[in-house]
């Protein structure tokens, strides 16, 4: 999914993978968006610190756009 088309626009993140066996860094960016648990969700606004943040750990995670 391209991010970029989206700014702007509400997308709902959720944690589908666990952070055991992670970079730090990548669970210090999970932490910043606000996914703790595996399974918890957040709804962030598209912008360029959120996409790079998404980026990061996008392996760990599923996306989806927000009604």
């Amino acid at each position: 999914m391209d991010l970029r088309s989206l700014n702007g626009k509400k997308v709902e993140i959720k944690l589908v993978k666990s952070l055991i066996g992670t970079l730090p860094n990548q669970r210090k960016t999970a932490n910043a968006l606000g996914l703790r648990k595996t399974g918890s969700t957040r709804v962030h606004s598209v912008n360029s610190v959120f996409i790079g943040m998404y980026e990061k750990v996008r392996h760990l995670l599923q996306i989806r756009i927000a009604e």
